[in-house]
This record gives structure tokens, sequence and C-alpha cells, in this order.
């Protein structure tokens, strides 16, 4: 390894040492992010708003595929608004900041900064939905919001954080809960195909479910340190909101019917998952669909005749194929080997005197570190192949290093010794009984994650805690 490409590489801890550290080394040696003189909020830099870009662009491409348009609602909520629905107002309540004064006069009533936006829109639908014929309403807006954490990490909590949040309105409770699986299966789908990234689909517990919904569906990741990720919900409100803020239609026998509505939401948490799935110690590995830079194209002796053109010719031609760059900085080869696999470039193209003469060039994969050589004229065909080759095994790896750190227990004391020494999920009969799910959150520091949809499996007759009868497989947890 070059010098300087060493001398970056080790501003990096690694992740066997500091998983914590690498994290945040990461972020901030990519340029993904920088610290705020607002505490608790962070400053997304290029490199990292081009990764949510590229994340709503396909986001809202699948939305709309589903019929969903896109709102902007105001980020104040007056506190009457926020109080009508007493479960919710008491789950976010903590977390609330507040607006008292407009210039130097006191409001005549406290605004909310949004921390989410339910009951802006439950006010929004009481006011358009009239008939039937007015349903379903299927709408989402991408936004910012505000939550007063106490602790914060870059992407994964802050105060400050973009998201979108998708509300909708139906005039059955079945459309509704068809609604809230579909957009689930959409992030879970997303995830995989995009993000190379495997998820677990459930249901949340009645203690974690989002306040006021009467069920809340969950997909799960699990990020190389064998921690979980909550990385999409969709919450099945039924009409619950709708009864608080009167949100009404007449049907076709002329009869009032309250409608029954649904929220789903993705966050900037996103790009924290990619880099906790797929980061090694030398910095970020994107996966190619979500790259907002694919190629990386490196001439070598740039300055002897002839090559940057060809590299600026080469750079021109794979532009029509995939998303590439040219990198004709003055840095040293090595100093741009080592930038590009820190801001996980998927390929880099090696071009100098030598391959241009035998009319090839290097092409190195940032997943694998492997290297090919590739005759130029069969670059637009080969490397599209090869970003699609990367995308299928870093979604197969990921899968392979969840599977290998998931953990059956059967007993109290086979949880504590698995939630102790053994990092990733931990499959567990539950009974039901919040008072085990309780005991286990508080012994051990570990959650429920969900009670998943295609792991149904009995494997055990008793609850993992209590030792009751038990009929709930549940995945357990540490989580961030």
């Amino acid at each position: 390894m070059a010098k300087e490409n060493k001398k970056l590489v080790e501003a990096i801890t690694s992740m066997e040492e500091d998983f914590a550290q690498w994290y945040t080394d990461v972020v901030k040696k990519a340029e993904l992010i920088d610290y705020s003189s607002v505490k608790g909020c962070m400053i997304i830099k290029p490199a990292g708003y081009a990764i949510w870009e590229n994340i709503q662009t396909e986001l809202d491409r699948r939305f709309k595929e589903t019929g969903v348009e896109n709102v902007y609602m105001p980020m104040f909520i007056p506190e009457s608004l926020l109080e009508k629905e007493k479960d919710h107002v008491e789950g976010f309540a903590p977390e609330v900041a507040w607006v008292t004064h407009g210039g130097l006069d006191p409001l005549p009533e406290r605004l909310c900064v949004r921390p989410t936006s339910e009951t802006l829109f439950c006010d929004f639908y009481r006011n358009i939905i009239q008939s039937y014929r007015d349903l379903p309403k299927l709408y989402n807006q991408w936004c910012s919001v505000v939550r007063w954490e106490k602790e914060t990490r870059p992407f994964l909590r802050s105060r400050e954080f973009l998201w979108q949040e998708g509300h909708t309105a139906h005039a059955t409770a079945e459309e509704a809960k068809e609604r809230t699986i579909q957009m689930l299966n959409l992030y879970a789908d997303f995830c995989e195909e995009v993000l190379a990234m495997p998820v677990i689909r459930g249901q949340k517990t009645e203690k974690e479910k989002f306040a006021g919904a009467e069920a809340t569906y969950t997909i799960e990741a699990l990020m190389h340190d064998g921690k979980a990720l909550q990385s999409g919900t969709s919450h099945d409100f039924g009409n619950g909101f709708a009864k608080a803020f009167e949100i009404r239609y007449t049907d076709k026998d002329n009869q009032l019917q309250y409608v029954y509505q649904t929220s789903w939401g993705m966050t900037t948490r996103l790009i924290g998952a990619i880099i906790m799935v797929h980061g090694d110690n030398s910095g970020l590995v994107l996966p190619p669909r979500i790259a907002p830079v694919q190629v990386m194209v490196i001439p070598i002796q740039q300055r002897k005749e002839g090559v940057l053109e060809k590299a600026q010719e080469l750079c021109g031609r794979l532009g029509k194929v995939c998303r590439a760059k040219l990198d004709d900085s003055d840095k040293s080869p090595g100093w741009k080997f080592a930038e590009q696999e820190m801001r996980g470039i998927p390929l880099r193209v090696e071009l100098g005197p030598k391959d241009i003469e035998a009319g090839s060039c290097v092409v190195v994969r940032r997943d694998t570190g492997e290297k090919l050589t590739v005759a130029l004229e069969e670059l637009e065909e080969k490397l599209p192949e090869l970003l699609e080759e990367m995308q299928r095994e870093m979604f197969e790896r990921a899968k392979a290093h969840r599977d290998a750190h998931i953990w059956d227990a059967h007993s109290y004391e086979e949880l504590c010794d698995i939630a102790a020494n053994r990092p990733g999920f931990i499959r567990g009969m539950w009974c039901g009984d919040q008072a085990c799910e309780d005991k286990i959150k508080e012994n051990l520091a570990v959650t429920s994650r969900c009670l998943p949809f295609h792991d149904r499996e009995q494997i055990a007759d008793t609850c993992v805690c209590c030792g009751k009868p038990a009929h709930k497989l549940v995945y357990w947890g540490k989580a961030y």
C-alpha cells in the first residue's frame, strides 16, 4: 500500500477495536457529515446528501407506482391540535420542542415543532374528506422533523433529521391494513434490492408499537456489530385518530362512517445502516445501486502526453452506462485510491501509459479488492455487469452474516448467556405478558424487535423468560 494510502486508512479506528469510534471516523473521513454549532444536529455534506437523494428518488418512484402523491404540511403544530389524540401526545411529549414566542411577543398558544405529522394530516383530512368518493387519500411528504433526543449519533439519532412520512385514509379497516402491509413490503424490497441489506419483516409488540396505533409493522436489519436497527415502520391506526379528529365520510348508503388511517416512514438513519452493514476498516462500501458515483476513473502519470485526454474520453463513454467520474486532481495515485476506498465508490478504473498502449485498463472492486484487466473497448459492457454482480454479492454476504448471527434461546439462562456473549438476533418464545418483555429489557438491555412474518417456528413450548406456555416467536436483540 502506498504511504499516503496507509496514512489515510490509519485515521480510521479498527471496527474490531471500537465499533462506535469506527463508525464516527467513517462518517467524518468519508465527508458524509460535519458537526454543527447546534448541539445534537448535523450538517449533511454533499457526499452524504447525494446518498439521501438517491434513496429519495428511488423510494419516491416506488411510492408513486402505488398511487401515492406528495404534499407538504406546516412544520408547526398548535398545542391544542397535538393534544387531541391522548396516546399519541403522551408518546411524543418527552421529545417535543416548543416555540413560545413570535419575535419578542409571547404566542397565545404554544407551537410544537413537528416530531411527526399525524395531527396535521388528520386536521387536513377532516376538511377535505366528505364522501366515499373522496377516498382513499394516499399522501406522502418529504421533510425534516425535530425530536429532542438526549443522546445523539450521526444519522442514527439526531435532534433534527430528514425523512418521508406517508399518511393515508381509507373507507374500511381492511383497506387500511392492506396498505400498511403493502408499504412495509415496499420498504423491505427497497432495502434488499437497492441497499443490499437483508431485513426481518414483522409486527411490533404492544409495548413497542407507535403511540396511537392499533398495530405497528417493522423491518429490522442486523448491523456488523450484531446490533439491530429498526429501518422502516408502517402503522395501522384503525379509526382511533379519525374519532379524535371527527374525520367522517358519507358511504354509499348515505350513512356517516369514520375513516381508517395508516402512516409509514423511513429516515436518514438508512445511511447509517448502509455504513454499518457494508463498511470495513478502509471506510465506506456503497452498494452500486445507491452509490452517487459508481465508477471513479483515475489516470496514472496523467501529466504524460495523452493520458488525461484518454481518461476524459473514457469517463465520457462510461457516463452513458453508469454514474462515472474522473479524478483529475493533482493528488498522487495512492492518495486517490485511498480516497476512493474511503468514500466507498464501487469501482475504480486505473489508466496509465502502459494500459493505453495495451488497449486495456485495471478495474478494482471496492467490496473485495479484486483487480481485473479489461479491454478498453469492452468497458461499457463489462462494468454494468460487474456492478450488478457486486450488488448481488454484497447482499449475499450481508445475509450470510445476519443468518450466522441468529441464535435460539430456549430458557432464561440460555437467553442471558447469548445476550452477554453472542451478538445478533435471538429467537425466543414469548407468553405475551409485558412483564416478561420489561424484565428482559431491564436485566439484559435486550428488546423485542418483532414477531416475524416469515418465521413462525415453535422452537419451544414455553416462554423464554417466565417458563409459562408460549406460542409467539419473537426476534429479540440489542438495538440502536
